[in-house]
């Protein structure tokens, strides 16, 4: 890629930040960019391979961390939360060595912020040492002012109407 790498957010209560994400990565690996795609909180054993697959086919290196939420898992350790997502936080810090990834996609880092299992001080940083010409891509629900001051692109995906208002559960290849 050329030229200087910017941070993008895609935050708001609406579906499709991820698929956003999803298809912002797909065109700059159909551009020849080295493209990574860090994930917390999906669970693919669950909710199935689908994305994670496609993106592979497309030389998208996909990595996952924190697969299960407390939301979806009552049972879980908190405090294993935390550190599968400072494992997925010294991950991304080791990509960054690595000066030719063109674009990460962060996925649902925001939530990780959100609900207090990444601090916003730990995510500021890593924006702060994200390497220049490397596109930064983050999503999910509830982004912090600090972090939607700091990226140079964010849309906020509203929801107007969904489905599950009318009783229609998630469909596969579809909402997952």
């Amino acid at each position: 890629m050329k030229g200087k790498g910017l941070i993008q957010v895609y935050t708001g209560d609406g579906k499709g930040k991820s698929t956003a994400a999803i298809g912002q990565a797909v065109r700059a690996a159909g551009h020849g960019f080295k493209v990574g795609f860090v994930s917390f909180f999906k669970d693919p054993v669950v909710f199935g391979y689908g994305e994670f697959e496609s993106l592979q086919k497309l030389g998208i290196r996909t990595s996952l961390f924190a697969r299960r939420h407390p939301h979806f898992y009552k049972k879980i350790n908190l405090d294993e939360v935390r550190e599968e997502c400072l494992n997925g936080m010294q991950f991304i810090k080791e990509l960054f060595q690595d000066q030719s990834w063109d674009m990460l996609v962060l996925d649902e880092i925001n939530i990780a912020v959100r609900d207090g299992f990444l601090k916003e001080e730990e995510v500021l940083s890593l924006l702060e040492a994200k390497p220049e010409k490397l596109e930064l891509v983050l999503t999910g629900r509830g982004a912090t002012e600090r972090i939607i001051k700091r990226a140079d692109l964010v849309s906020e995906i509203k929801e107007v109407k969904h489905p599950y208002e009318q009783g229609i559960k998630s469909r596969e290849g579809i909402e997952y």
